[in-house]
């Protein structure tokens, strides 16, 4: 199995990857990780550019490992959350912190407008740029008291000017970043292969779409 390379995205104000490398790969039990992916699943590098679809096989993705990809230029996030992640997306004390807790802005296709902005609850799928500026949040799933913030419950947290996301990606209120982490397009192709660029059947959505990428 080869790693597709991480690179920066097509937007100029995207950082380098490399800050990527240092933080969003984090997984809840502590270690990093970013998770290689097989060639014989995805389409050439050239097809990627172009937007085509993409297979990821989720059976290695233990829970409470992150593994970041790249599709269409844009860094992807998978997150395989634990029950305790879980619970922790409808916690009303996490709630009331956020800015846009029911996903009621236009980041996500319908079928990821709900608690766990996904289509499974345990499977986070988002991209992973900072609706502030494009920068690169880190993964950082552990509840701290104090670090990166009073009573963190785990989240995602950009270091280049305070913004904080929740596990499901749903930014906090009182931080410059103004909407949630935007949710590709997706679909299961059965219980452990995810197609990223491509809906359920009967649905229609547009990364493009959104109200902010």
């Amino acid at each position: 199995m080869s790693s597709h390379a991480l690179a920066a995205g097509a937007a100029p104000k995207r950082r380098d990857f490399l800050t990527l490398l240092a933080g969003a790969g984090a997984a809840i039990g502590g270690a990093a990780m970013l998770w290689p992916l097989a060639d014989s699943l995805n389409p050439s590098a050239d097809s990627l550019a172009a937007g085509a679809p993409m297979d990821i096989d989720l059976a290695p993705i233990a829970p409470g490992q992150q593994i970041v990809l790249r599709w269409r230029g844009d860094p992807i996030l998978i997150v395989n959350r634990t029950p305790a992640a879980m619970a922790t997306l409808q916690a009303p004390d996490v709630i009331a912190r956020l800015s846009d807790p029911d996903s009621t802005v236009h980041q996500q296709p319908d079928y990821a407008r709900n608690w766990h902005r996904s289509v499974k609850p345990e499977y986070a799928v988002m991209v992973g740029i900072c609706t502030h500026l494009g920068c690169l949040p880190s993964f950082l799933p552990e509840p701290n008291p104090v670090d990166p913030a009073p009573n963190w419950p785990g989240g995602y947290f950009c270091h280049c000017h305070g913004s904080k996301y929740d596990l499901a990606g749903r930014v906090y209120t009182g931080v410059p970043a103004p909407y949630n982490l935007p949710v590709p397009p997706y679909r299961f192709v059965n219980d452990k292969t995810l197609r990223i660029g491509e809906n359920p059947p009967g649905t229609d959505f547009e990364l493009g779409s959104v109200e902010q990428l």
